[in-house]
């Protein structure tokens, strides 16, 4: 995820140092969080909690929440891990097409128990 640093901005005696994130990015981070699993976002709901200012809003449909008012720390952990999924679905893929290639290799027409 790509970040623009934005100047400092003054409200009364705070100085905010606001990350801008695109809407494009955030709608990109929802789907993808939206097709995962349901251990794995319940794994994002665990990255959420760790925020007490994070308003979680349940109902008998699940646990959403506006993703638009996350703080910049919580969104960057939360696009963390979903590319750490998505390297490990990557890698899970690469070792299975690995295993067939050696299944059709090694053991294509041979009977179970033929070995000569």
């Amino acid at each position: 995820m790509i970040y623009k640093k934005k100047k400092h901005r003054e409200m009364g005696s705070y100085s905010i140092n606001t990350m801008s994130i695109t809407t494009e990015q955030l709608v990109f981070l929802k789907d993808k969080i939206e097709k995962m699993t349901k251990t794995q976002q319940l794994d994002i709901l665990r990255i959420l909690k760790k925020n007490p200012a994070i308003k979680l809003n349940e109902n008998k449909s699940g646990i959403f929440v506006n993703i638009s008012f996350l703080p910049s720390d919580s969104i960057e952990e939360i696009d963390k891990y979903v590319k750490y999924v998505g390297d490990q679905e990557s890698e899970l893929n690469l070792l299975e097409n690995q295993k067939q290639e050696f299944k059709n290799t090694f053991f294509s027409g041979m009977a179970i128990g033929s070995i000569e």
